[in-house]
C-alpha cells in the first residue's frame, strides 16, 4: 500500500492540473446527479416491526378509519382572554383549509369536538332528568291504578252484596216474573262493567311494566354513556379559561410515513395564518423539520479550526490546503449520498452527520500528509520526492486510520436497524472521500504550491544541520503510578452520571424556546396537561366479534380496566372496527411523552390482562410515543453486540499493528473509559440539566437514543486513529534500540504535536455542531467533542503512557507462534522511507523529476551517549510530522546506540 500510495503521490505532483480538474469534474457530477435524482428528507425515525408498528398495521387492516397519525396544532389568544365567535370561525376556517393537502386525511376542529363532549355530558344531565321525571310519571300512575283497584274492588264487592241479597229475599219464588228477570241483567250489567275496568286496570299496568323496563334500559344505556363520558373528562380540546384549543390533523398514513413536503406545508400555513388576536403553533409531529448542514455553529467551528491550523502553519497557504480538501471531500461525498435519497429513506440527521464526519476527518488526513511534507522539504528533499513520501508514509497511516473509522461505521449495519445502518454507511463514504482527497487532490496542491507552502524564513534555512532534540530519560514510576490512578478517578467520576441514562428521543421540549414546537409543547403542557403531548393509542383485539348492542358496554368494561392503571388520566373510547373485533381508545397518560412514568405505563398497558364474558383481551399500544419508547428499546438492545464487535475489532487490528497482547487491551480499555466518560458527560448535561444556560439545554430529557451506538463507532476510529500515531513511535523506537520506557517518551515527543492539532481541530469542528438549531444535532456534537478531548488528550497523551511505562518491556511481549504467522503491517511506511531516502540537492529548484530519487540525506550527528539527538531513526513513526520548526531531518539509516 505504501508504495501504491506513492507513485498516487509522485503522479499527482506531476499531473497536479489534472487530478485537480478530475476532482472539479466530480463535484459537478454528483452535484448534477442530486438535482437529477435526489428525494425529500424525512424527520421521523422509524424501525420496522416493533410492537407499535405491528398495532399501526392491524389498525390500517381491520380499522382504517382510525389507522393513520395525527399532527396536532395550538391556537392561543394572545391575550390569553376566551376565543370570540369570530376567531372561533377563523380558526375552522384555516384547519377546513387543510384538507386538500395530499396525506391529510381529515382535520378536528378542537372547538367542535369540546361542544360534542359538552352536549353530551348535557345529554346525560338531560337524560337523567328525564329518567327521573319519567319514574315520578310512573309512580303517580301506578297510584292512580291502585286508586282505581281499590275502587273497583270496592264495587265488585257492593255487586257481590247485592247479589247475595238477591238470592236470600227469594230468588226461587221471583223467578220467571219480568221484575226477576231486570233485576238480574242490571246484576249481569253492572259485573260488566266491573270487569271491563279490571281489564283496562290490568293493561294498564301492563303499560306501566313496559315503561318501567324501557326506563330501565334507557337508564343503563345511560350510564354506560355516563361511565364513557366520566373515563375521558380528563380529556379536553378547548382549555378550562376558554384561551386555547388544539387542531387536529389526521394522515392517511403514520406520522412517520408523512411526506416531509406535506409537514412543511402546514407549517407554512401555520406561520403565514392571519387570525387576529389568535397565535398558531405547530407541534413537533409536524414541525420537526430537516436541519441545517452549515449554520452559524459549525461555520465558527470550522474558523476554530482553520486558526489552529495558521497557529501551527504558520502560513495561510499551508492552513488553507487542509480546509479546501475537507470542503471538496464533504462536498462530492454528501451530494454523491442525497443523491440516493429518492431511494432510500433518509433522515435528517444522516447528512448532517457524514458533513461533520467529512469535515473534521478531512482536515486532519490532509494536515498528516501536509506536515510531513514540510518537515522533508526542510531537509532539503525535493518537492515531487517529498510529496510522494510524505503520501506513501503519512498517507499510508491516514488510509489504515481511516480504514478503522470506515469498518466501525459500516458495522452499525449489523444492528439491523434501517436508518441505523444508513447513517454508518453515509458517515463512511464521507471517511472515504476524505482519504482519497488526501491522498490525490492535497499532493496535487501541494505540487502547485511549490516550495511556497514554506515560509521564507524557513526556506532560507532548508539543509541547516539543526538536531532534533528527544527524551532519553523515562518518566518517573511515581509520576506514572499518579497519572494512571487520577486520570482513571476523574474519567470513572466524569462517567457516573451514565449510569442514570435514559435513552428517547427529542420532543417539542427540546427544541428552541423560540420554534413553534417549543411553544405549541408548552402551551399543551400548561392548558392541557403534560399527557396531552403523547397520549397513546390502545387497541384491544377482542377474543370473539360481538354485537351492535354491546358495543358501548364492552368499551365501557375495557375502558374502566384501562383507567385503573396508575399515570392514566383519561380514556376516550373512538370506537369500535366495522367487524366490531376490535376496539380502539386514546389513553392520556399523567406524564410527558419523555416521562418514566409513561413509559412504565407503555409496558403495564402491553402485559395487561382484560377479561369479558367473552374471554381475556389483547391490548396493543401505539402513537408517537409508544413508537419513541420501541425504538430507543431496540437500540439499547442492540447496543451491547455492537459494543462487543467494536471491542473485539479493536483488539484485533491492534495486535496486527503493534505485535503485541498487552498494547491492544489499554488501548481498548482506554477507549471503553473515554466513551464512559463521554456517556457521563452526556448525561449531566443533557439529561441532569448541569451546565444548561451553557450548552442551551433548557428542558433536560433523555439521551437521543441513537447516540450512544453512533459515537461508540465513531469515537472508536478516531480513538485507533490516535493510538496509531502515538503508539506506533513508541513501538518504532523500542524496536531501534531505545530501552522500554524511554521509547515511550520518544513516542509521545515525535507525535504529540500533530495529534493535539489534529484533536483540537476535530474537537473546534464537533463543537461548532452544539449550537445548531436542531435538538437532534446539539447532542451529537457534544457527545463527539468530548470524547474526542478526553480520548486524545486524557487517555491517549496521559494514560497510555503512563500505563506502558508501568509495563516496560512486557507491553510487546507475543508468542513466538503468533508473531510468525501474523503479517507485517508496514502502517507509516517504514520500508517506503528506507528505499527512498531522499536527497536535499533538489529542493532548492522545487523538483526532482529529472534526477530520480536522491541518496544521502543530511544526517544529524549522534552524540556519543546518545545525548539528545534522535538515533533511532524514523520508521514508522510520526517523528517526521513533528512541529514543522523542529529542524531538519535526520538520518534514515537506523542507528543504535552501544
Amino acid at each position: 500500500m505504501a508504495g501504491l500510495l506513492y507513485r498516487l503521490g509522485r503522479f499527482a505532483a506531476r499531473r497536479h492540473w489534472l487530478v485537480i480538474i478530475t476532482w472539479i469534474v466530480l463535484m459537478g457530477i454528483a452535484g448534477l446527479t442530486y438535482s437529477l435524482f435526489a428525494g425529500t428528507i424525512s424527520s421521523s425515525i422509524t424501525i420496522p416491526n416493533t410492537k407499535t408498528s405491528q398495532v399501526q398495521d392491524q389498525l390500517a387492516d381491520k380499522f382504517p378509519s382510525a389507522n393513520g397519525g395525527n399532527g396536532t396544532l395550538v391556537f392561543e389568544t394572545t391575550d390569553g382572554k376566551a376565543f370570540t365567535d369570530e376567531q372561533k370561525a377563523d380558526v375552522g376556517s384555516f384547519l377546513k383549509g387543510l384538507e386538500d393537502l395530499d396525506g391529510v386525511k381529515g382535520v378536528r376542529d378542537g372547538f367542535t369536538v369540546q361542544q360534542q363532549l359538552d352536549e353530551q355530558r348535557q345529554k346525560i344531565t338531560d337524560g337523567r332528568q328525564q329518567i327521573t321525571d319519567g319514574r315520578a310519571q310512573i309512580t303517580q300512575q301506578t297510584a292512580q291504578l291502585d286508586a282505581g283497584k281499590q275502587q273497583l274492588q270496592q264495587a265488585q264487592q257492593q255487586l257481590d252484596q247485592q247479589k247475595a241479597q238477591a238470592q236470600s229475599a227469594g230468588a226461587a219464588a221471583a223467578a220467571g216474573s219480568a221484575a226477576g228477570a231486570a233485576a238480574q241483567a242490571q246484576l249481569e250489567q253492572a259485573q260488566a262493567q266491573i270487569d271491563a275496568q279490571q281489564q283496562q286496570i290490568t293493561s294498564g299496568e301492563q303499560q306501566i311494566q313496559a315503561a318501567e323496563q324501557k326506563l330501565d334500559a334507557s337508564e343503563q344505556q345511560l350510564e354506560q354513556g355516563s361511565d364513557l363520558l366520566d373515563l375521558s373528562k380528563g380529556i379536553r380540546f378547548v382549555s378550562s379559561n376558554d384561551s386555547a384549543a388544539i387542531g387536529t390533523v389526521q394522515f392517511t398514513t403514520s406520522t412517520y410515513e408523512v411526506p416531509q413536503a406535506t409537514k412543511q406545508a402546514i407549517s407554512d400555513r401555520a406561520d403565514d395564518a392571519k387570525i387576529d388576536g389568535v397565535a398558531v403553533y405547530v407541534s413537533n409531529d409536524i414541525a420537526q423539520g430537516v436541519p441545517s448542514i452549515l449554520g452559524p455553529g459549525e461555520i465558527i467551528g470550522v474558523v476554530i479550526a482553520a486558526l489552529v491550523l495558521l497557529l501551527m502553519l504558520r502560513t495561510v497557504i499551508g492552513a488553507a490546503i487542509p480546509l479546501v480538501s475537507a470542503v471538496l471531500g464533504v462536498g462530492v461525498a454528501t451530494l454523491a449520498s442525497l443523491s440516493f435519497s429518492s431511494l432510500v429513506e433518509f433522515i435528517s440527521v444522516t447528512p448532517v452527520l457524514g458533513v461533520m464526519l467529512g469535515l473534521a476527518v478531512g482536515i486532519d488526513y490532509s494536515l498528516f500528509i501536509l506536515n510531513r511534507h514540510r518537515t522533508q522539504l526542510k531537509t532539503g528533499m525535493g518537492v515531487h520526492e517529498s510529496i510522494g513520501l510524505a503520501n506513501g508514509t503519512s498517507g499510508n497511516a491516514v488510509v489504515f486510520a481511516g480504514t478503522t473509522v470506515i469498518v466501525a461505521l459500516l458495522a452499525l449495519n449489523i444492528t439491523g436497524i434501517p436508518f441505523l445502518g444508513l447513517m454508518g454507511t453515509v458517515g463512511a463514504v464521507a471517511v472515504l472521500f476524505a482519504i482519497l482527497i488526501a491522498t490525490s487532490f492535497t499532493p496535487a496542491l501541494l505540487s502547485l504550491i511549490g516550495m511556497r507552502i514554506l515560509r521564507r524564513k524557513e526556506r532560507d534555512q532548508i539543509g541547516s544541520t539543526g538536531a532534533i532534540r528527544v527524551p532519553n530519560k523515562p518518566m518517573s514510576t511515581w509520576r506514572a503510578v499518579v497519572t494512571l490512578v487520577a486520570g482513571v478517578a476523574v474519567l470513572g467520576t466524569i462517567a457516573l452520571p451514565a449510569t442514570q441514562m435514559r435513552l428517547g428521543l427529542p420532543t417539542g421540549a427540546s427544541e428552541s424556546v423560540e420554534s413553534s414546537q417549543y411553544k405549541a409543547y408548552k402551551a399543551l403542557d400548561d392548558e392541557f396537561g403534560a399527557g396531552q403531548n403523547g397520549p397513546l393509542l390502545v387497541v384491544a383485539d377482542l377474543p370473539k366479534a360481538i354485537s351492535k348492542d354491546d358495543v358501548t358496554a364492552t368499551e365501557v368494561t375495557i375502558g374502566q380496566a384501562l383507567a385503573k392503571n396508575d399515570d392514566v388520566e383519561a380514556v376516550l373510547p373512538i370506537g369500535a372496527s366495522k367487524a366490531r373485533d376490535i376496539i380502539a381508545f386514546q389513553v392520556k397518560p399523567s406524564g410527558g411523552p419523555d416521562s418514566v412514568s409513561t413509559e412504565d405505563l407503555v409496558k403495564d398497558l402491553r402485559q395487561q390482562t382484560v377479561r369479558t364474558d367473552d374471554g381475556r383481551v389483547t391490548l396493543g399500544v401505539a402513537g408517537n410515543a409508544s413508537a419513541n419508547i420501541d425504538v430507543s428499546e431496540k437500540l439499547a438492545n442492540v447496543l451491547p453486540l455492537y459494543l462487543v464487535v467494536v471491542v473485539g475489532l479493536s483488539l484485533l487490528i491492534l495486535i496486527l499493528v503493534f505485535r503485541s497482547f498487552l498494547v491492544p487491551i489499554t488501548a481498548t480499555a482506554g477507549f471503553i473509559l473515554s466513551v464512559l466518560a463521554s456517556f457521563g458527560g452526556l448525561t449531566a448535561i443533557y439529561q441532569f440539566g448541569w451546565l444548561g444556560s451553557v450548552f442551551g439545554v433548557h428542558d433536560p430529557a433523555p439521551i437521543l437514543s441513537f447516540l450512544p451506538i453512533i459515537e461508540i463507532g465513531i469515537l472508536f476510529g478516531l480513538a485507533m486513529d490516535y493510538q496509531l500515531f502515538l503508539v506506533s513511535g513508541m513501538r518504532e523506537a523500542y524496536a531501534h534500540g531505545a530501552s522500554a520506557k524511554v521509547a515511550v517518551q520518544r513516542g509521545l515527543h515525535a507525535g504529540r504535536a500533530v495529534v493535539t492539532a489534529a484533536a483540537i481541530i476535530m474537537i473546534s469542528v464537533f463543537a461548532g455542531f452544539i449550537f445548531s438549531d436542531s435538538s437532534t444535532i446539539k447532542p451529537i456534537g457534544f457527545g463527539l467533542a468530548f470524547g474526542v478531548l478526553i480520548d486524545a488528550f486524557v487517555v491517549r497523551m496521559l494514560l497510555i503512557p503512563a500505563v506502558m511505562h508501568l509495563l516496560g518491556k512486557s507491553a510487546w511481549w507475543i508468542p513466538k507462534w503468533l508473531d510468525r504467522i501474523l503479517p507485517d503491517v508496514d502502517v507509516e511506511g517504514a520500508k517506503l522511507e528506507r528505499s527512498h531516502p531522499g536527497d536535499g540537492s533538489g529542493a532548492q529548484h522545487g523538483t526532482d523529476d529529472q534526477h530520480g530519487p536522491r541518496h544521502g540525506a543530511h544526517a544529524a550527528p549522534v552524540a556519543p551517549d546518545g545525548g539528545g539527538t534522535h538515533a533511532e531513526g524514523h520508521h514508522g513513526s510520526h517523528a517526521a510530522d513533528v512541529a514543522p520548526d523542529a529542524g531538519p531531518h535526520e538520518g534514515h539509516t537506523p542507528t543504535h546506540r552501544a
